[in-house]
């Protein structure tokens, strides 16, 4: 690939430093993962044919929901600045029935794909674009003169307007520039958007495609354009937006994202214990898990995938799946589709003492987050270390007590606790709120005495 990834540069312990940052535990998990995502440098690194038989070793992440499963997915293709799609294999359905179909999701991730490279692109061109945008501008707020043929040695009049005219747009660049024109009214012209999608519904899968009119005819059809009244800081940032489109190579794009999507995409299969357990012993209309789990097959294994960017390989395509397999076994999934599964993690569930590392040591803790939100209103709010042990506590008590949901029930118990807080703050603004387990307990101590209240309400 020939944009340089931030994953050249970090180690698979490295990438598990990175992923400690927001993930509290599940060492195993995080060291599996960072195994797979260096392999697939290491695989750009091979020469010759053995780099084609290089397969990813896909990865099954098993353990009970709020443990970290998807989280260590979603991480990880930030940190590999990979093409990311997340889908829930429950919702797919086999081939013949009305649903989505299992191709859709490498659509999804070429779609994904693109549009990270033409992001990257923009950067590139944007200081050009600019510029020509700014051209663009000084157009709509001095428009150019109509040059007419001259004969020789005359028009002294039309020189001296030109002069007065260059003299006044280069004043006009002055002030747009330091942003004394921003709140003028301008007219611009922007593509009218009128042609209805056509919604296609096949077993093919077609609909996914975002087929519409204007593709379909392409040149038959000009595009139009309306006109809109703006500000000329809103019109500078849509005719830079125009301008970079110009200069992107459009077909460059799409061949970097097919590169990408190929040789760094990552596929996340969510609740994929929904679709194990067969239908065996069942018959009727309904869709059999046992189907959608076929369909599933070649795209693991590795087939050529149809999308509107041309073919699309899937054999070097990571694919992470996840369950808490309460139900079913990892062993229910059909033979073939095991096999392309080789690595196994189970995850394991979260203690009290986990439950305190989350509420303050990732970057995004939820105590962290809380105290932004009541920033915005000028309060400062400061959690106490038993305070936050009795939060801890009572996560973990409840979770024992009903469905286990992992980290989740943090946010339950700290939304519940924090209620009144976040409802009277506009109003009543204290300079600093100091949340003890005193306070924990009186919030919470009622509805966790009343199981039948706390499943409702935690």
């Amino acid at each position: 690939m020939n944009s340089k990834s931030k994953i050249d540069e970090l180690t698979p312990q490295q990438i598990v430093k990175e992923l400690d940052k927001y993930i509290i535990g599940q060492g195993k998990a995080k060291k599996m993962v960072a195994i797979a995502l260096r392999n697939r440098w290491r695989r750009q690194k091979v020469s010759g044919e053995l780099r084609e038989e290089i397969m990813p070793n896909n990865i099954i992440l098993i353990g009970p929901t709020g443990v970290g499963k998807t989280e260590i997915s979603r991480r990880l293709a930030k940190l590999s600045q990979a093409p990311f799609v997340k889908v829930e294999a429950s919702k797919f359905t086999e081939v013949g029935y009305v649903g989505r179909d299992v191709e859709s999701i490498i659509r999804d991730l070429m779609e994904i794909s693109v549009r990270m490279v033409r992001e990257e692109k923009t950067k590139t061109v944007e200081s050009k674009a600019r510029e020509n945008a700014i051209e663009r501008t000084l157009d709509l707020l001095l428009p150019p003169i109509t040059s007419k043929p001259k004969p020789v040695g005359e028009m002294d009049n039309n020189d001296e307007l030109e002069l007065r005219h260059q003299r006044t747009r280069e004043k006009l660049r002055s002030q747009l520039l330091d942003g004394s024109l921003d709140n003028r009214q301008v007219e611009i012209n922007v593509p009218a958007d009128s042609t209805p999608m056509m919604q296609i519904f096949s077993p093919l899968g077609i609909e996914e495609m975002g087929l519409n009119i204007q593709e379909i005819f392409g040149g038959m059809m000009p595009k139009k354009v309306k006109k809109r009244k703006t500000t000329v800081a809103e019109a500078m940032r849509i005719l830079t937006q125009q301008e970079a489109q110009k200069l992107i190579d459009m077909e460059e794009v799409i061949r970097l994202a097919v590169q990408r999507a190929e040789n760094s995409g990552i596929v996340f299969l969510d609740e994929i214990d929904k679709v194990a357990g067969g239908s065996s012993g069942k018959s009727g209309p309904d869709v059999s898990r046992e189907g959608v789990q076929r369909d599933l097959l070649p795209v693991v294994e590795g087939t050529s995938v149809v999308t509107k960017y041309g073919m699309v390989k899937t054999d070097h395509i990571l694919f992470i799946a996840s369950g808490a397999f309460h139900v079913s076994k990892p062993s229910d999934l059909i033979p073939e589709l095991q096999g392309r599964f080789p690595i196994r993690v189970e995850l394991s569930s979260l203690s009290e003492e986990d439950f305190i590392r989350i509420l303050t040591e990732p970057k995004n803790a939820l105590i962290k987050q809380y105290q932004a939100l009541l920033e915005t209103e000028n309060v400062n709010i400061k959690f106490t270390k038993d305070g936050i042990s009795e939060i801890a506590k009572i996560a973990s008590i409840v979770n024992s007590r009903s469905e286990n949901i992992g980290a989740r029930r943090l946010h339950t118990i700290m939304s519940t606790l924090l209620e009144d807080i976040l409802f009277t703050v506009p109003e009543e603004k204290p300079d600093l709120l100091t949340i003890t387990s005193k306070e924990v307990k009186e919030a919470l101590q009622s509805v966790i005495e009343d199981e039948d209240l706390s499943r409702f309400i935690l």
